[in-house]
């Protein structure tokens, strides 16, 4: 499970990046107070236009980013005192994983789960299960150079996994994927779900969110402004769609 408290990311911006801004206040709060529960055998959404908190949230919890104020907590670790504990527990997918171009994916995943101390048995075992299902088989032995988007993106997702990791974050996990690989990778979080693995995603896309999400946040200016299943968000706003309970919370808090 993931439990974020009275979470704020806070940075200091320069004269340059206040001007690229157009903003007189040098400080800027990319996350402010927020607070949610992602639980076990579920997905948790955070849905938000881009620049809205998302990836700075994920990363927090990844312990990429000390949070500047609050605590997050991932199966019970505090995200800052636990940090080593908490990466043992997580696979967490962005886009902007960089997976080096000359390696093999046979190469890159042994990589990956040798840094997970894993063993090479156990590495082999998790490697054909994630490889037959992704259908990256066939490609193991070529450069990842020379493989299509989409393959890439499925090898991204079999590194984040191979430790099977019992809380899966992905950042944006259908982004530049052709309708045939965004599939994949949508049941392949419904198979998460099922094993009773923690699910959180990050997406800017109304019609993903309402099929796979058990419950959303959604996120607008670093704040969350709806926190509920989809019913319960189109009940508080008064609405019958997701798309329109969103664009009337992004007009109440934009104003």
């Amino acid at each position: 499970m993931i439990e974020v408290k009275n979470f704020s990311k806070i940075y200091k911006l320069s004269k340059k990046q206040m001007a690229k801004l157009k903003t007189k206040d040098n400080i800027k709060r990319a996350a402010n107070d927020i607070s949610f529960f992602a639980e076990r055998g579920k997905i948790y959404g955070l849905l938000g236009p881009n620049g809205a908190g998302k990836t700075t949230t994920l990363r927090c919890i990844a312990t990429l980013l000390n949070p500047t104020e609050g605590h997050i907590y991932v199966d019970g670790h505090d995200s800052v005192k636990d940090s080593i504990e908490v990466r043992k527990k997580i696979g967490f997918l962005t886009n902007e994983l960089k997976l080096d171009q000359h390696f093999t994916p046979n190469y890159t995943i042994e990589f990956f789960g040798g840094l997970h101390g894993m063993d090479k048995k156990t590495i082999n075992k998790r490697k054909d299960e994630l490889f037959e299902y992704f259908g990256i088989t066939s490609f193991a032995d070529k450069k990842i150079e020379d493989l299509s988007t989409g393959m890439k993106q499925k090898l991204s997702i079999a590194v984040s996994l191979i430790h099977d990791p019992d809380v899966v974050i992905f950042d944006e996990p259908t982004i530049g994927l052709d309708i045939i690989t965004a599939r994949a990778v949508l049941d392949y979080l419904k198979l998460l779900r099922e094993k009773g693995k923690t699910v959180i995603i990050s997406t800017h896309i109304m019609t993903l969110a309402n099929k796979l999400c058990d419950n959303l946040g959604i996120i607008i200016n670093g704040k969350i402004v709806a926190n509920g299943t989809v019913k319960d968000i189109l009940e508080n706003t008064g609405t019958t769609d997701l798309e329109d309970a969103f664009f009337k919370l992004y007009k109440q808090n934009m104003n």
